[in-house]
């Protein structure tokens, strides 16, 4: 453990892989005191011409890819664009997931397109960006009759909030999720109110159980891949629930 706040997993010459918790954010959204990812890596590495490789929501746990130097960020972001990064993530949605299956479909921003309260929120739109996201069930659990699956995800493209978004538009929201969960309402009282008695009894968990749990690329000639399991907190509720 490097410090309170992340984990090192891997590092190289080139890059580093650490792993987030949750409820931290990964980079900075505007001017204020909260802490970041992106600043204790700094801290931890001032040495370094760092870049963010790939990004995840603050409460999404997993792993995040930092360059070291600025022809490493130049050949990565390059790696990225032309989709030569695999990204897997694990899931726990509610429903009984099919064992395989591809979600396309384009995602927008909701209030581009209507009038809609809050401004981050993502959806199925015709006109939005092309988004491409495949989901294999891996096992199924029960809450009160309630099947639960955890799934693994991989990302095709990699649209803001894609893997939310689109779990909710296939109907099988992630467990926990404020914003793409059963009330987006969650995610605006949570704001004023913080984490209140309802969400306690209809999410169950305090933030969305995503945890970035792969990635895979070639380097210097030679496959990297990268994983970790499943974050302790996600892994205790999953655990929790029944088995039939």
């Amino acid at each position: 453990m490097i410090n309170a706040y992340f984990e090192l997993g891997w590092e190289t010459e080139d890059w580093i892989a650490v792993v987030k918790p949750p409820h931290l954010l990964t980079h900075p959204t505007r001017p204020g005191p909260e802490t970041t990812l992106w600043e204790l890596v700094q801290e931890r590495w001032p040495d370094y011409e760092l870049g963010l490789i790939n990004r995840i929501d603050r409460d999404t746990s997993g792993l995040v890819l930092l360059s070291k130097h600025k022809e490493a960020t130049s050949q990565l972001g390059i790696m990225t664009m032309n989709r030569a990064i695999e990204k897997r993530y694990l899931a726990l949605v509610l429903g009984e997931a099919p064992e395989e299956q591809t979600i396309n479909a384009p995602l927008g921003r909701l209030c581009s397109y209507a009038d809609h309260p809050i401004y981050v929120e993502q959806g199925v739109v015709p006109q939005g960006q092309k988004a491409v996201t495949h989901l294999c069930r891996l096992e199924m659990r029960f809450r009160e009759g309630q099947p639960i699956s955890l799934v693994e995800v991989r990302l095709e493209t990699g649209r803001l909030h894609q893997i939310r978004a689109h779990l909710r538009h296939a109907g099988f929201p992630v467990v926990g999720d404020k914003l793409y969960g059963p009330d987006r309402q969650f995610y605006l009282d949570c704001i004023e109110d913080g984490w209140t008695a309802r969400m306690e009894s209809e999410l169950w968990i305090r933030r969305q159980a995503l945890h970035a749990t792969a990635l895979s690329f070639e380097w210097s000639g030679a496959e990297v891949r990268l994983a970790i399991p499943l974050a302790a907190d996600l892994q205790e509720f999953w655990m929790g629930l029944d088995q039939q």
